[in-house]
């Protein structure tokens, strides 16, 4: 799936939600929401053939991670990463 990316401020983003998610879907647009210049999410659409089954899996998969204690903290990553 390509991608383009549009970076909005959260205003925006609140004062037009719904044109956001559409456009999202439609045009296949990733939408990076920004405060301050800071990002702070995004929304983007599933790719073509990622089914809602699928995607609910993944979630208990990860919930199962987190329950057994198989997690990184961000600051462990960073470490781990060289980027510290």
């Amino acid at each position: 799936m390509n991608t383009t990316t549009k970076f909005i401020g959260i205003k925006e983003f609140r004062q037009h939600m719904a044109e956001f998610a559409k456009t999202a879907r439609e045009q296949k647009q990733r939408i990076v929401v920004m405060n301050r210049n800071k990002p702070l999410f995004e929304v983007k659409p599933f790719a073509d053939d990622v089914h809602l089954d699928s995607f609910v899996a993944s979630v208990v998969e990860a919930e199962a991670d987190v329950a057994a204690g198989r997690v990184v903290s961000h600051d462990d990553l960073v470490e781990r990463l060289g980027l510290a």
